[in-house]
């Protein structure tokens, strides 16, 4: 009887405890998903009630030029800061596990993520300036020409994936350290007494035991970077020539800007499709919840 009542006292202060996120997650998550769901089926921009069009916006989305657009600079935008700061990350963590460990590195790594990104991006648009920005006037010192980092539509768009690949590399890297320090000990010892060299061990040893926080990171980072707004909102705007306008801020400007709030609605229906399709593809493909620890 007593069990009874502790358990049911337990249920009672775990359900006061979910109350307040549940509430948060109801009013900022849960209705803006089904009240954006709606809208898309809609023509709907602010000045009248809402009419309902069926999947006439999502038939203009197939044949919009801009959209293919903006999904292609969206994925290279991807492709670019994922490979990167997944690849440096790794480097990192691995060079963090065999040299230090130690909280003051730790901080030091994470500072850049600890900053706004809106904050960033400006600093580095200034830094990256043609005419009064550090990196050029350096550039112009040793004699090489100049540089229009956020001008030049060929390597506008690295160059803001690199500004977040900056702002990312530690928060990615200690996710990454930490489930090196998972790792057993007596693992890599046995493959050096079976004379396996650094490399091998690494390709072997390392990264298959490593997956399980791999396949976290790369979801969360590819997630993440499809939802990339902030860096361009500050500095390129979508330019030059298109050449950045990556999909969240293509929904933005059809929505703010042309309030065309059924459209957008569409497109931001079509992007959380596309999102849980490579969060679930990942998942199947890196087999995120194996470990070859527990074989």
């Amino acid at each position: 009887m007593a069990v009874t009542a502790r358990k049911g006292s337990q249920f009672r202060a775990a359900v006061l405890f979910l109350i307040p996120a549940s509430i948060g997650f109801v009013v900022f998550f849960a209705w803006p998903a089904v009240r954006g769901l709606f809208l898309s089926f809609t023509d709907y921009n602010l000045l009248r009630p809402p009419v309902f069009v069926g999947f006439e916006n999502y038939i203009k989305i197939w044949s919009d030029p801009v959209f293919w657009n903006s999904l292609r600079v969206t994925l290279e935008y991807v492709v670019i800061n994922v490979g990167v700061q997944t690849a440096a990350a790794l480097v990192l963590a691995v060079l963090m596990q065999r040299f230090t460990r130690t909280m003051v590195v730790r901080g030091v790594i994470m500072l850049p993520y600890l900053i706004a990104n809106v904050i960033v991006a400006l600093v580095w648009y200034w830094l990256a300036d043609y005419n009064l920005g550090i990196i050029n006037a350096a550039l112009d010192f040793f004699g090489i020409h100049k540089i229009g980092f956020f001008g030049n539509q060929n390597i506008a768009m690295v160059t803001i994936a690199m500004v977040n690949v900056w702002r990312h590399l530690g928060y990615t890297s200690l996710l990454l350290f930490a489930g090196l320090q998972a790792i057993p000990r007596d693992v890599y010892e046995a493959a050096e007494v079976d004379g396996a060299g650094e490399w091998r061990v690494f390709r072997s040893v390392t990264l298959p035991l490593l997956r399980p926080v791999l396949a976290f990171v790369l979801v969360v980072t590819v997630v993440g970077s499809f939802q990339v707004f902030d860096t361009i909102a500050v500095t390129t705007k979508g330019g030059p020539v298109d050449a950045t306008r990556a999909i969240n801020y293509y929904i933005y400007q059809r929505a703010f800007e042309r309030l065309d709030f059924g459209y957008a609605s569409a497109l931001a229906v079509i992007l959380m499709i596309i999102l849980a399709g490579v969060a679930l593809l990942q998942n199947k493909l890196l087999r995120a919840n194996e470990s070859d620890l527990e074989r």
